[in-house]
């Protein structure tokens, strides 16, 4: 979804930074403090917040691998605070500033939905997230913490390039969905966003049948490890895939024509990134180096993964042939 984002008319020299803005800076910089601070001190040796049984700590090269990537993705977000409110940050290129950012929406997102349901389940007697053999592989503080941190990260780094955007691009999701023209590149988005929707029902079954408490297709390991947070980010991460087919079938058919275009475009954009990145996260880990064959992934959960990626590839491709197709009618003679 990061194709065709040209401004209509060239950047003018912006308005001083207003207040809000620099608060908003400055929540996204302070709330990346707690997470990287953690990372740091993990990949220098330190086991702060680590209990001294847990998993972790039989695999240190690993752990010092994944937290360097880690404190790389969130100095990211530093990054992107200041690309959205510098000057210099309207002469970025388009693709360069839109893809960090639809990766951040879509790492942050869940989360930002998930850790408040895993709360609202653990105030039900739902129990808490626990390693191999129901022993805690961190302490509990940690998730409050660095999820925290993630949730104050999410939404002022979410305010900020949703009014960016609105400067820079504002003018490509004006007006109702009524409005959008069906022409040959609609087409391409139709069959695009079907798609999707037929790919989706593989996840999205998964999830739900895990949700629910079914055990098909997962490994024993993961079986004996589930708790309140895995039903409840399960059904969070069936709840994003409906939302991203949702959003890039609107967007392809014209649907919800009474809408602004900016609701079935923020469907696609936020659930395509929560899909995807959360697909290739959990793809990610699932290769990792485990001990026991009973923790390794099943085919089938290898399978849901992937599907959830190409479901989310397939959606942001239908939201790039939008911009694309709105950049072409709205740019000037």
């Amino acid at each position: 979804m990061t194709q065709s984002l040209a401004p209509a008319a060239p950047v003018m020299d912006p308005a001083p930074l207003s207040r809000s803005r620099r608060i908003l800076r400055a929540v996204a910089v302070v709330s990346c403090v707690p997470y990287l601070s953690l990372k740091i001190a993990w990949v220098a040796g330190s086991h702060v917040g680590i209990p001294e049984d847990s998993g972790l700590l039989d695999h240190r090269l690993t752990m010092a691998v994944v937290n360097s990537l880690s404190v790389l993705l969130d100095s990211a977000v530093v990054v992107l605070a200041l690309v959205l409110t510098r000057p210099w940050g309207l002469r970025v290129p388009a693709w360069l500033l839109a893809f960090p950012v639809w990766v951040a929406t879509g790492l942050l997102t869940p989360i930002m939905t998930g850790f408040p349901l895993q709360l609202v389940v653990r105030a039900f007697g739902g129990s808490t997230t626990t390693g191999s053999g129901g022993e805690a592989f961190l302490d509990e503080w940690v998730f409050t913490v660095v999820y925290s941190g993630f949730i104050a990260q999410g939404i002022a780094l979410g305010a900020l390039f949703t009014l960016y955007a609105r400067d820079r691009w504002g003018h490509l999701w004006r007006g109702p969905v009524w409005e959008l023209p069906v022409g040959v590149i609609g087409a391409a988005q139709r069959v695009t966003a079907v798609a999707a929707g037929v790919l989706a029902l593989f996840p999205l079954t998964m999830h739900l049948l895990w949700a629910c408490g079914a055990t098909a297709g997962l490994s024993d390991g993961r079986t004996t490890d589930r708790t309140g947070d895995f039903y409840a980010l399960e059904t969070v991460y069936a709840a994003f895939l409906l939302v991203a087919v949702t959003g890039g079938g609107m967007l392809a058919f014209r649907r919800g024509r009474a809408l602004p275009v900016k609701v079935p475009l923020g469907l696609a954009w936020v659930g395509s990134g929560a899909v995807t990145c959360w697909g290739g996260w959990l793809a990610l880990a699932s290769l990792g180096e485990v001990d026991d064959i009973a923790d390794r992934a099943t085919p089938l959960m290898s399978l849901t993964y992937a599907g959830q990626m190409i479901v989310g590839i397939l959606v942001a491709t239908v939201g790039a042939y939008f911009l694309a197709e709105r950049s072409a009618l709205k740019r000037p003679a």
